[in-house]
């Protein structure tokens, strides 16, 4: 998740259990991924198994961490992506499905949209945000296509979502603790999907893979397939 800073400078944050940990990334021109340029890290005992059971601790970790990445960088951190971890993680799938609106019945990025947002509707929602929306199958009348279906002709488009769930309160006390350390949290990212994104290569999720994060107290697993989190 690239944010824009001076010096085109992309900040994460990871609170763990025993932990926490800050990584500041500068992506040049032409990269895909960002150049580490400093880290910073802090043990932690504001936490039992990813919940945050004292906020004090929390704040006063989390300062010393941005303080080492900012004296490594001689960069101001302001704003960050937070990294969510295990605990008050989950998946679920919902299905929907939408009429192609064209009268030519070519589909588009609204019938897509329209199909995904169905299938939100499934879910049982209550008391959890949703972080990340994955597509991981498309049917065009009745028959599965690989890849995107946009540009495609047919009548009845269905869809199969991925939804990357948090329990709300869980995804507040963190963003909340974050923000009393002086940081803005720009965005809120799955750390199963994070770390894949940077572990595993291409051909590995193409395949087919599970990617294991064994922490302190908590384990989160990512299960990969034809390019996808799933």
């Amino acid at each position: 998740h690239t944010i824009s800073m001076s010096k085109n400078i992309t900040v994460g944050i990871d609170i763990g259990t025993q932990g926490i940990r800050v990584a500041l990334g500068e992506l040049t021109k032409g990269s895909v991924w960002p150049h580490i340029i400093a880290t910073g890290y802090a043990p932690t005992s504001g936490l039992r198994f990813g919940y945050i059971i004292n906020e004090d601790e929390v704040i006063k970790s989390l300062k010393k961490a941005i303080a080492e990445a900012e004296r490594q960088s001689g960069i101001r951190i302001r704003k960050a992506s937070l990294s969510i971890s295990s605990t008050g993680l989950s998946s679920e799938h919902g299905t929907g499905n939408a009429i192609i609106s064209k009268a030519d019945s070519e589909v588009t990025m609204l019938d897509i949209s329209k199909a995904i947002d169905e299938s939100e509707q499934s879910l049982s929602s209550v008391n959890k945000k949703i972080l990340h929306t994955i597509p991981v199958k498309f049917l065009l009348d009745g028959k599965e296509i690989y890849g995107r279906p946009e540009g495609m002709k047919g009548i009845k488009l269905e869809v199969k979502t991925h939804f990357v769930t948090c329990i709300e309160q869980h995804i507040k006390s963190f963003i909340h603790v974050v923000s009393e350390a002086g940081v803005e949290v720009l965005d809120v990212v799955a750390s199963p999907l994070a770390s894949g994104a940077v572990t595993l290569s291409d051909q590995q999720k193409a395949l087919g893979c599970i990617l294991i994060d064994i922490g302190a107290e908590t384990v989160s697993v990512g299960v990969f397939e034809n390019g996808v989190m799933v």
